[in-house]
Order: structure tokens, then sequence, then C-alpha cells
């Protein structure tokens, strides 16, 4: 937990001064992203964990000048309320009743109070909501600038500024020229002459180029304008490097290189001198949307997002690939874990961990891990979005379930997979929870949905056993991959909670398949695989629509030991059978390869049908 209170009272002050004559602000935002509107943050833009000592991936906090606030949603409650000091109160953002941040300062403030936030760090799809529920209350929004925690954060980590990858097409499909084709006439069909284009993962794929700028998540800082006529990049200059400007070439494209620093000014340039319209994403920060004139901004997904989502043949063929070489190395680390635990050797999460990321280092095409470890033993394993610290490690034994939700980054593909075991006798508690979970998991995967219908409207399948014996679980039930690019993808995802730019599910798109239930202090469940929509051969095709499916990527046994086999259906007796017997027959040419005589054994007991 950290101490906040100096850090609060520093913020305050300025607030109460605020930089080029702005005068006063009675609350402050502070969203944990940054000027891309990324998930996962480099640690120059952990501003919302300075302030609050909160380090999940989902949160904002509210600063007044004597309230302290958090909002996060169900997977970090846990989290939050341990990291928090004193100063802060937890909003649980989902809960009836917790209010949005916008009607508690509609009714929190005093009519003509100004609220600050650094507008690069809102989207606009948020800032007009925002703005508009505050006037309610006759308070106005401000866009603050410089940011206020920047100028408190005194030894605030430098920005990153790592080299290029580039990403050749033999793992791409498509050179960056094919890619521009294409964009260009979704541009002209909209009647637009400029793209913006500021998400860190499009401008990744676009380019067939990855970077290491933020933890675990391949890409760099960067913006990129597509003109009808140019490619532009704003970029640290100093990462154009020979091999980088071969590369273009190599994909066909000339690219016009400006200063990161530079985006704002050539952009204002831009669309002032267009004679259509920009087509800017929602999603891009308000900051960036300002800079465009009202009549001339066109707000719609971006082209790049949706391209990106559904994986071509060459991208869906590595998906697969890697998930094969990802499940060797899971089986690897599962039966060396189980041998480990039964020999009386201790092994901690942390040393779990390590040696997962070991057994997944040695495997083709390894780049890294897609994010932390959650290597998570009993309690621990009910804080959703929990990573082991030295202050939290604990044992994993035979005596609790253990949960692990891991990944890696393959030049090929990224992977996520959770699974939960336990390696002794697991309550009739723990069974009954983890048997209603897997059979949420499996209607979702047999499922068969018409074509371009939102994940949305799937959500309540994989929760409907739960629900029935009253349990949930307050997290998502799937999100998009990328194909080595973020783990969490969007446009399309799978949860109770609308996705406004979800276009709906298609061939070859990707998502986790993730059901779970958690018990607070005891334990926790998830099932996680990723999962491939294909076309379903079934014998309607929903008046025309198309009739699709999931078909399972992930290679990894799902423990038998924790199932109550009376409580499932024939029908899902045989879905877990002909899936353990296609992870067996895939995995064991690979392991007889590798003479992995220990894991072989592992794996044909694994899989023996139930």
């Amino acid at each position: 937990m950290k101490l906040t209170s100096e850090i609060l009272t520093a913020l305050r002050q300025l607030m109460k001064n605020l930089p080029n004559n702005l005068g006063t602000i009675s609350a402050y935002i502070i969203p944990s992203t940054d000027a891309h509107q990324s998930e996962y943050l480099a640690a120059h833009d952990e501003r919302c964990a300075f302030v609050s000592g909160f380090d999940g991936s989902a949160g904002t906090a509210v600063v007044t000048e004597t309230e302290a606030l958090l909002w996060t949603d169900g997977r970090y409650y846990q989290q939050a309320g341990k990291q928090l000091d004193t100063n802060w109160k937890l909003m649980k953002d989902g809960l009836p009743s917790t209010p949005s941040i916008d009607t508690w300062l509609a009714k929190m403030l005093q009519p003509g109070s100004r609220v600050g936030v650094d507008a690069n760090l809102i989207t606009a799809a948020a800032w007009n909501p925002l703005q508009t529920s505050i006037k309610t209350g006759s308070c106005t929004l401000l866009a603050v600038t410089p940011n206020l925690v920047d100028l408190v954060w005194k030894e605030q980590p430098p920005a990153p500024h790592n080299q290029l990858l580039p990403l050749a097409t033999i793992f791409t499909g498509h050179s960056v020229s094919e890619k521009l084709t294409v964009v260009r006439e979704k541009m002209v069909e909209k009647r637009a002459s400029v793209l913006v284009v500021s998400a860190l993962d499009e401008i990744a794929w676009l380019l067939n180029l990855r970077g290491t700028d933020i933890d675990y998540n391949p890409v760099f800082f960067a913006y990129v304008i597509v003109t009808l006529e140019d490619l532009h990049l704003f970029v640290d200059e100093t990462k154009i490097v020979p091999s980088i400007l071969e590369h273009f070439r190599e994909n066909g494209v000339e690219v016009r290189v400006h200063a990161y620093d530079d985006m704002h000014r050539v952009l204002q340039q831009l669309a002032l001198a267009s004679p259509h319209l920009v087509w800017v994403s929602s999603g891009s920060s308000y900051a960036l949307v300002m800079l465009i004139p009202e009549e001339k901004r066109f707000h719609d997904i971006t082209p790049i997002n949706l391209m990106k989502a559904v994986k071509n043949a060459t991208e869906a063929q590595g998906m697969r690939n890697c998930h094969v070489r990802d499940g060797v190395a899971l089986c690897q680390y599962f039966a060396w874990l189980e041998r480990t635990i039964a020999a009386g050797t201790p092994v901690t999460e942390i040393s779990g961990a390590t040696e997962l990321e070991r057994c997944r280092s040695c495997q083709q095409h390894y780049k890294g891990l897609s994010f932390a470890t959650i290597s998570a033993s009993g309690p621990n394993g009910s804080i959703i979005h929990y990573h082991p610290l030295p202050e939290t490690n604990r044992p994993i034994n035979d005596q609790e379930i253990y949960l692990c939700d891991s990944g890696a980054q393959y030049l090929d593909g990224t992977t996520d997979v959770t699974r939960t075991v336990h390696f002794g006798k697991p309550s009739d508690e723990e069974i009954r929870a983890f048997t209603h979970v897997l059979k949420g998991q499996i209607a979702l995967s047999t499922a068969t949905f018409p074509r371009r219908v939102k994940g949305q409207f799937l959500d309540t399948i994989a929760r409907k056993a739960l629900w029935d014996i009253g349990l949930d679980y307050s997290h998502g039930t799937g999100h998009g991959i990328g194909h080595y690019l973020n783990v969490h993808e969007g446009p399309m995802g799978i949860g109770i909670r609308l996705m406004p730019n979800d276009p709906g599910l298609e061939e070859n798109m990707f998502l986790s398949n993730e059901p779970g239930y958690y018990k607070d202090g005891k334990f926790g469940i998830r099932i996680e695989d990723i999962v491939q929509v294909t076309t379903a051969d079934v014998g309607t095709n929903f008046d025309g629509r198309g009739a699709l499916t999931f078909h399972t990527v992930t290679m990894c046994p799902i423990q038998t030991r924790l199932i109550d086999v009376t409580l499932l259906t024939l029908r899902e007796r045989e879905h877990l059978n002909n899936y353990h017997r296609r992870v067996y027959e895939t995995l064991t040419p690979l392991l007889r390869e590798a003479n992995d005589q220990e894991t072989l054994a592992w794996l044909e007991r694994e899989t023996r049908p139930i």
C-alpha cells in the first residue's frame, strides 16, 4: 500500500493555481491510459498508479479539494481494496449503487465549479457525455495543459525510445502497400481524404512493424496519418535506421517521417487543407479530434481496426501454429509442477511462473510473454488480475486450487490461456463450481450463431450454467486477441457491457472463451481457451446470413480431477473427450520428437476419456 498524502497535497496545490494562468479547478480526473488510449502502459504513463497506488489496467482517479476516489470494475475490487490507502475511497464501477464519475461530479460540486482533465488522455467519445453531464450541475469541463501529475511526479520514468522491429510478410501475409490499398479504398467510400491513426496496435499492424515500448505489448509510440497520396509517420526519428528504410522499400511504400511531437501541428494543417472529410475514431483523444474542423470530422472506427481483427490466411495459420507450440510448453510446465509438488520440493507462485516462462522460451519464434503471468494459489486466485509479488508470493501445493493465466508473444501469433488445477483432493464446493464453469465454457465453444451477431448476445450462453446455481463472475467472457500484438484486442468481444464498435463476429476473428468463478479470500476458477470463428457445418444458414461457430486453438488439457462427471450431459462429455483426443494427437509427435517422456506420460493420463 502506497502512502499518498504528500502527492495529493502537491496536486491540490496545483489545482488551486493552474499553470498557464488557467485559474482554479475543483476536481481533477486522472485516467489510467496514455495519449494513444492504451490499456497497458509504459512506466512513464502510469499516472493513476503514481497518484493512487492502484496499478490495475482499468481505473480512473478523481481528486477534489477534500476527497480522492478511484473507479474500477469487478476485476479489480480486491486488488484496489488492498492497494489504496486511507486517503482514497474505492468506487466499485458496475454495481447498481455506484454512481458514474460524471453523475458523482454533477451532484457533489458547487455550481460554477470547473473540472480539469488532460485532453490527451480522454477520448472524444468520453469527453462529450462527461461535459454534458457536468453542465447539468452548472459546472464546466476544462482541458488542462500540461498534465498536473507530471508536474508533481519528480522521479517520473522517461518515455521509452526503443528500436523498431520489422515483421516479414511470411508472418504478416500482406505487405504494407497491399494494406494501404484497401485502407484508401475504404477512405474513398467514405469520402475521406485524411485518416488519423492513433492506436498503437493499429499502427504496428499497418506498417508490419513491432516494438518494445510497452512491456508485453509489441508496439511503439507513434502516430500515422494516411492521405490518398501520402503515408505520414510521427515517431522518434532516431528509430528510422537503415533496416527500417529497407523494410519500407521491401513493402512497397514511401513514408514521410516526422518527429513524434509534430503530430498535432501537421494534423491541423492537413485537416484545414483537406477538401474532403477527415476520418478519425471517436476512440482517439479529444485533443486530436479538436484539431479537426467540426464540419470535416468523420467519426467512425478506422478501417485498420476492422482489418486487423479479421486475420488473413497467413495470420490465422500462424495463430493456430503458435498455440500448438504454446501447448507443448504448458504441458511441460504442468507436468513438471505436478512432479515437483509430489516430490515435496518447494515451489511458489513466482518460481512456478519463472519455470513456465522458461518452457515457453524454448519454443520456436518466441519473443516474450504477452502479459505478466497470473500464477495464483489458493486465496490469491480470487483476485481476478492478480500477479505474484515477493510480499504476496504463496507456495503452490496439493492443498489448494492453483489458477494459472498466462500467454506468450511469438512471431506468428499471440497466446492467452488459463488452466485451473488441484494437485490433491479438491473440496466438493470447488468441484461443483469448476464443473459449472466448464459447462458454460463448453456451451460457448459449441454454440452456433448467425454471422455478424454481436458478441454481447453470446455472453449469457457462458454464464447460464453458473446462474442456474446462483453463481456469476465480474469480468467479460471473451476478448479479441492480436496477431503478435496486444493480448486484448477490439473491436469485438463477448461480455455484458455494450461494445459500441463491435462489428459482429465473422470468420477468422480470434477471441478468448473464459468464464470463471471467484470466492473472495478462498479460491479462483477460470478456464480460458482462444477460439477461432469458423463456418459452422450445420443444416441451417440463418436465412442466408450464414452460420458460424468456434474452433478451439488452445492445446492444453482441462483437469478432469476437478470435474463432477455426473453433472455433465452426454454432449458435454463427448465434447471434452474429443477435445482431449485432439490435444493428445496434436502434441504427442512434438513431445516424442523432444524425447520428453515425462510430459508425454502426463499428457496421456490427463487426456483419458471420462
